[in-house]
């Protein structure tokens, strides 16, 4: 079982709870119980985060900071600390803006963002390009699984 806790501090439209946890709960790989918080931020406090945590200042799409539980040898937490996976940030107006851009809705826009901060917390990275190419495999197999288009697919229809 997967818990998403959401927290939505933006006034702008987003998803139901429902999808945003469906999106989450796909894209978790484990079989323990695990949960993770979502918070839905504005541009203001988007860049804030950015700039003091990648030091580019810039309200960005997402944010993912996974827990340092994995660091801790096993026994020294309970069951719910050890499945928390760390916390994902997302602008609102970025994901509506860039969704607009790309030609998708909303909800397609955010399903990935979700499923790729899940896969960062997760332990995955796109750093070089094997990486990356991993990664997208999962996104696109996973969003398929929720009826989105793949999005590096410049010609599918959104």
């Amino acid at each position: 079982m997967f818990e998403l806790e959401v927290q939505n501090a933006s006034d702008a439209p987003i998803p139901s709870s429902a999808w945003l946890l469906a999106c989450a709960d796909i894209a978790y790989e484990g079989e323990r119980e695990a949960s993770a918080v979502l918070r839905i931020v504005n541009t203001d406090e988007a860049q804030i985060l950015n700039r003091d945590y990648r030091d580019k200042d810039y309200a960005t799409n997402i944010l993912s900071f996974p827990s340092d539980f994995s660091e801790i040898p096993e026994g020294l937490l309970d069951d719910a600390e050890q499945g928390y996976l760390g916390d994902l940030v997302i602008c609102a107006e970025v994901v509506a803006k860039e969704a607009r851009e790309q030609k998708k809705t909303a909800e397609q826009h955010w399903a990935h963002l979700v499923i790729h901060g899940m896969l960062h917390l997760q332990g995955h990275d796109h750093i070089t390009d094997p990486e990356a190419s991993a990664m997208e495999a999962i996104e696109i197999k996973l969003l398929k699984e929720l009826g989105v288009p793949d999005p590096y697919n410049e010609t599918s229809e959104g």
